[in-house]
């Protein structure tokens, strides 16, 4: 690959050209002028000298990630293992940046269970987010951090631990989560039992004394939580989301919130429904590359096919994010398409108009990767015009 630190015709110009430009629509061959972190043009034709060759690759606008469990897993790579969280947020910063993920609204989970439950469920939202901040403070991070609060109705602590935030703390997207068992993403108590007793080493006994106290806590507390989580995402200005909508009475709720985002309808009636108001369907790149859902619940791929399909999230594996836009794009015979479920249409869902698309003007958060068979192979990065990987 050949040095990308080359500069145009200008100084503080950076040319990067011969390459597939993945544009808003279309797929087109040409080159990209990037100045003081922006875009300052995108063209075809003639080529300022000292400009980078980008061999015939990809150059497309850097990935927009707006659900991923990721960090959660560098804090807990095993169970009951926590890892320093400086270090855990370093490798995750990383770990997305190499995979061309230039934004991520990093989910943290508010809404804890403290006492009386067999499941270790502790609060960590609040210092989470200052150490995220803090790390970005120091320049020790690569690409752009957001919030992404994900608020557990089925909790103890949820309306205090919402509270602890306020419209300083860069909060993206607060998402509706009620995983009482027996209805949205474990419809199945059976994979409800396999997830819980396998991440918390429960008997069967202390599984079905945990499933009762959760039925409890949800009659006691579901609906006050779930109106202090509307209420949160408009004092912070998030975007509100849903999470694993199974029906069109579900969703028909969700609408009434103002929710604007609905992550993994579990069944196409919900993907359906969501369309019909509105709401953009955001489906687990997993999902896509596996060619089916974990949880048995509605294909991605099936989804896509009957047009509900907006936006592609990276859920609990980084390198498919790009990989199933990719895919999909292959699928769709539009890779232009395949490739905006991951940049512009994630951007404007979530409210950012500055990046996602290879105009003049937005930012300069760019990904050049190539193809080696079935997959996507990331070259470079740029977060506003600066080479991070």
């Amino acid at each position: 690959m050949k040095d990308e630190t080359a500069t145009g015709a200008r100084q503080g110009e950076t040319v990067l050209a011969n390459a597939k430009l993945v544009l808003p629509g279309e797929i087109r061959d040409g080159h990209v002028v990037i100045r003081d972190g922006q875009i300052a043009e995108v063209g075809s034709g003639a080529v300022p000298r000292g400009a980078v060759d980008c061999e015939g690759d990809y150059l497309s606008p850097g990935l927009v990630e707006l659900h991923t469990d990721n960090l959660e897993r560098h804090i807990t790579p095993r169970p009951k293992t926590h890892w320093p969280h400086h270090a855990a947020i370093v490798a995750h910063d990383a770990e997305l940046c190499g995979c061309g993920i230039t934004t991520v609204f990093d989910a943290i989970r508010v809404g804890s269970i403290v006492e009386g439950a067999k499941a270790d469920y502790r609060r960590y939202a609040r210092p989470m987010a200052d150490e995220i901040t803090l790390m970005r403070r120091a320049g020790a991070l690569k690409i752009s951090h957001k919030l992404h609060l994900r608020a557990e109705t089925c909790s103890q602590t949820l309306v205090e631990e919402l509270d602890e935030f306020g419209p300083e703390d860069n909060v993206g997207i607060v998402s509706l989560m009620d995983h009482t068992p027996g209805q949205r993403q474990f419809s199945d108590i059976g994979k409800f039992e396999d997830y819980v007793r396998g991440k918390n080493g429960l008997s069967k006994e202390g599984f079905g004394e945990y499933i009762q106290f959760l039925y409890d806590l949800h009659d006691r507390l579901g609906a006050q939580h779930e109106a202090a989580s509307v209420a949160a995402a408009a004092r912070y200005g998030a975007v509100l989301a849903s999470h694993d909508d199974t029906t069109r009475a579900q969703v028909e709720t969700s609408a009434g919130h103002g929710i604007r985002l609905a992550e993994f309808p579990t069944t196409v009636e919900a993907a359906r429904a969501c369309h019909d108001h509105g709401i953009k369907v955001i489906m687990g790149a997993p999902n896509l590359v596996r060619g089916g859902s974990h949880s048995g619940n509605v294909s991605a791929l099936e989804l896509a096919d009957l047009d509900l399909l907006d936006i592609i999230s990276s859920d609990y594996v980084p390198a498919a994010l790009l990989q199933a836009a990719v895919q999909l794009g292959e699928h769709w015979g539009d890779m232009a398409r395949g490739l905006a479920t991951v940049t512009l249409a994630p951007a404007r869902a979530s409210g950012l108009a500055d990046r996602g698309a290879l105009e003049v003007g937005q930012r300069a958060d760019l990904i050049r990767f190539a193809r080696r068979g079935n997959v996507p192979v990331v070259r470079s990065v740029f977060v506003e015009g600066e080479r991070v990987g």
